[in-house]
């Protein structure tokens, strides 16, 4: 697939593009970040902090900003699924895991992180426990049936839902997060389901948690509640419907047309300022429904030039760097697929620089909005992202076949695409 990267773009005038916004919502140092998601079991042979602090520099090297640690306490033994448990099922929320060290190791890697300049968030999961919690020794800390069962959500057999009416467990819940980020030091929190848990909850326990730590950074997994997520708990959502998008256009289900109605509806039902995650694959995705290779084919580098010229935070999971061509084991040892020569690794590294180099490509609010750029060719999209002195242009072949579009820049322009290709100007 052909590329162009960096035009200088004198070329184009699109003034309707270089609207700002006003002041700011989020952490100064989140607004032209990247986002990693830490995979610590599969990422190294070994599967530990200590071996996945050998790759901090190869991940800053590579423009990488934000590290998201999946869940590292220890699992539950109970209804364990698989040999080696699922990371969501959390026996003690102040232990690390031994499988992945010890906390002088997790606090050697964090020490080392913040020295390479990464802030590092933990997956915090507050909708449950495992079964065997301690937790669940506590009337009324979770949900029972009445035979006075512990209860589970959908399939997740090895997890007891939570029950948010107890004040009591909202505020132990609080003091576990409070010692993650006071006596451990990270830099915020992934929220698994958020969407279960009251936002309520969140409101209370994160305004708590800013007025000790005002540039701790917050990402919801949820789009459905975004809108009231976002509110005052969470900076960043996750963009899970233009993520089907995407894929939907790669199979041929869906069109450019599906791509701006997704972006407008965002536009038109969440709060501005919100950060949308835009990601190609996560750990769920790669493991159940597969990896970005089968869901995309030769639509995966193009899609991943979307993440970074749409407004939002760019995502990047464990494998991505390497060219990981398989669906990780969730609850045993996988190891990712690394390839040396993969030349992918080259066009994050790129996407990065670009992001990093370019204010109009920043998270809301300080990066500029998107514009659509009129194209006489259905399966083109083009779109323009402009600040004063600041533009970027993408064009985009969203299809399998070549394509020849003519489109307005400064003057009228005819290009050429090949299956998949992509440039930005």
């Amino acid at each position: 697939m052909k590329k162009s990267f960096l035009f200088a773009l004198a070329l184009l005038s699109l003034a309707s593009c270089a609207k700002q916004q006003p002041q700011t919502a989020h952490p100064q140092w989140a607004y032209d970040a990247t986002i990693y998601e830490l995979n610590t079991r599969q990422l190294t042979p070994e599967g530990t902090f200590q071996a996945a602090e050998a790759f901090l520099p190869q991940l800053r090297e590579n423009g990488i900003d934000i590290i998201w640690v999946m869940p590292c306490q220890p699992i539950g033994q109970i209804t364990r699924k698989g040999t080696l448990g699922s990371y969501y099922s959390i026996i003690d929320y102040c232990q690390i895991n031994p499988e992945f060290g010890t906390r002088a190791d997790f606090e050697h890697f964090l020490a080392e992180a913040h020295k390479l300049g990464f802030k590092v968030i933990l997956d915090w999961v507050a909708n449950h426990t495992a079964p065997d919690s301690r937790w669940t020794e506590n009337e009324g800390w979770h949900y029972r049936d009445s035979l006075g069962n512990l209860m589970v959500q959908y399939d997740w057999t090895d997890i007891s839902k939570l029950d948010y009416h107890n004040q009591d467990m909202r505020n132990e819940m609080l003091k576990c997060m409070h010692w993650w980020m006071d006596s451990i030091g990270i830099d915020g929190f992934r929220c698994d389901v958020a969407g279960e848990v009251p936002t309520d909850f969140w409101n209370w326990a994160m305004g708590d948690l800013r007025k000790t730590h005002p540039d701790m950074f917050t990402l919801a997994e949820d789009e459905d509640k975004a809108n009231e997520l976002t509110e005052s708990a969470f900076d960043m959502y996750y963009g899970w419907s233009l993520h089907h998008t995407m894929n939907n256009i790669a199979q041929g289900k869906a069109s450019v047309e599906d791509l701006w109605a997704n972006l407008a509806k965002t536009d038109s039902t969440i709060r501005p300022e919100a950060i949308r995650m835009n990601f190609i694959t996560n750990h769920d995705e790669n493991s159940w429904n597969g990896t970005e290779f089968e869901r995309m084919g030769d639509a995966v580098k193009l899609f991943t030039a979307l993440c970074y010229i749409l407004p939002g935070m760019p995502m990047i999971y464990t494998g991505q760097l390497s060219g990981n061509h398989h669906r990780l084991e969730f609850f045993e040892k996988d190891l990712i697929d690394s390839d040396p020569t993969y030349a992918q690794a080259g066009l994050y590294k790129e996407l990065n620089a670009l992001r990093a180099a370019h204010p109009a490509l920043f998270s809301p609010e300080k990066g500029a909005p998107i514009v659509r750029i009129p194209a006489d060719n259905k399966y083109i999209f083009a779109c323009c992202r402009a600040l004063p002195g600041d533009k970027i242009v993408a064009v985009m072949n969203m299809s399998g076949e070549p394509q020849t579009v003519t489109i307005q820049l400064e003057d009228e322009q005819t290009l050429t695409l090949e299956p998949w290709e992509y440039r930005i100007f």
